[in-house]
């Protein structure tokens, strides 16, 4: 898809459309790959899941840094943490409804109160693994990972995003959780990006409604955007790759301009990307607000495509959801 309307003015829009389609769990792969090549404190551990979560490549360059733990979750954590004493850089790599859910206790004693220099990579995130059904899938993660204190929440948009956001997680001191997914989709970002963690990217500059998207459904947003435009809808489009901590300056510096904002996340509505951003204007500048994030409810078997219908996550649902809260301005 290329912007055909006028009214994307923005250099960035103009210069970085899409040209192909590929999957965040590669840019993961490759950005591990690019870490290791430059720190070589950086190790990576992984669950049974190496071609999964294509860190093959790492492996087979540094098999002396690279671990299979097998199925065994818990202990792969409670390894990275024990790794990082002795000054390693452990990336640890499952499915995120593993990476997140079935270790909550690690993490939360041994890497997030210890606040130690852990990385969780969280692949095949949201309701996008699809056919592997609810089970595999997890929608509520990142509320999960937003309530631990000294933990960063990173959920990138596209392949070039996720590997800069995994070289930037590499030079990051902390815990950092990672979040990426497997469907192919649209990679617009710039390749040689220079990726800041907390620091949201401007999309667009408008001046009638805030869109705030995060992960798969950036590219949903900017779909929206061109439509609302093509009806004399003027849209500031912010790319929220980091939820915490938040860009709150870049956020209250749009709404107080517009007046009116949509957030847009795969994830449930309770405790994502909304919620952090419904308690910072709360907090801070009241501004109405819609959300569009899957309920309160679990996923299901199906295709990518056919999920993101069912659970209203398509750039149809983030125009009703601009359509309505500028009725509320």
């Amino acid at each position: 898809m290329f912007f055909k309307t006028s009214k994307f003015q923005n250099l960035y829009m103009k210069k970085y459309t899409f040209t192909e389609k590929k999957d965040t769990r590669s840019g993961f792969g490759d950005g591990l790959y690019e870490a290791g090549k430059e720190n070589s404190e950086v190790v990576a551990l992984c669950a049974d899941l190496t071609g999964s979560l294509k860190m093959d490549k790492f492996a087979s360059e540094f098999p002396e840094r690279f671990v299979q733990t097998g199925i065994a979750e818990a202990n792969m954590v409670s390894m990275a943490a024990g790794m990082t004493v002795g000054g390693k850089i452990p990336f640890a790599g499952t499915f995120a409804t593993f990476a997140s859910g079935r270790v909550y206790d690690q993490l939360r004693v041994s890497v997030a109160y210890s606040n130690k220099n852990v990385k969780i990579a969280a692949s095949h995130a949201g309701i996008s693994l699809g056919e592997d059904g609810a089970t595999h899938q997890i929608m509520e993660d990142i509320a999960l990972m937003r309530a631990l204190p000294n933990m960063v929440v990173i959920n990138p948009c596209d392949y070039n995003q996720t590997k800069a956001a995994t070289i930037a997680a590499a030079k990051y001191y902390g815990p950092v959780y990672l979040r990426f997914g497997r469907p192919k989709v649209p990679n617009f970002t710039p390749a040689n990006q220079n990726f800041e963690i907390g620091k949201a990217v401007i999309l667009n500059e408008g001046t009638d409604i805030t869109i705030i998207a995060t992960g798969h459904l950036v590219w949903k947003a900017i779909e929206a955007a061109e439509k609302l435009e093509e009806k004399g809808i003027s849209v500031e489009l912010i790319n929220i790759h980091t939820i915490k901590p938040l860009d709150n300056e870049a956020i209250l510096k749009s709404a107080a301009k517009t007046k009116a904002v949509v957030t847009a996340e795969e994830h449930v509505m309770n405790g994502g990307l909304g919620d952090a951003v419904a308690q910072l204007l709360a907090l801070n500048n009241p501004t109405p607000m819609e959300m569009v994030a899957m309920k309160d409810e679990f996923g299901e078997s199906g295709t990518y495509e056919q999920l993101f219908e069912k659970y209203g996550l398509e750039s149809k649902n983030i125009i009703e959801a601009a359509e309505k809260v500028l009725k509320r301005k």
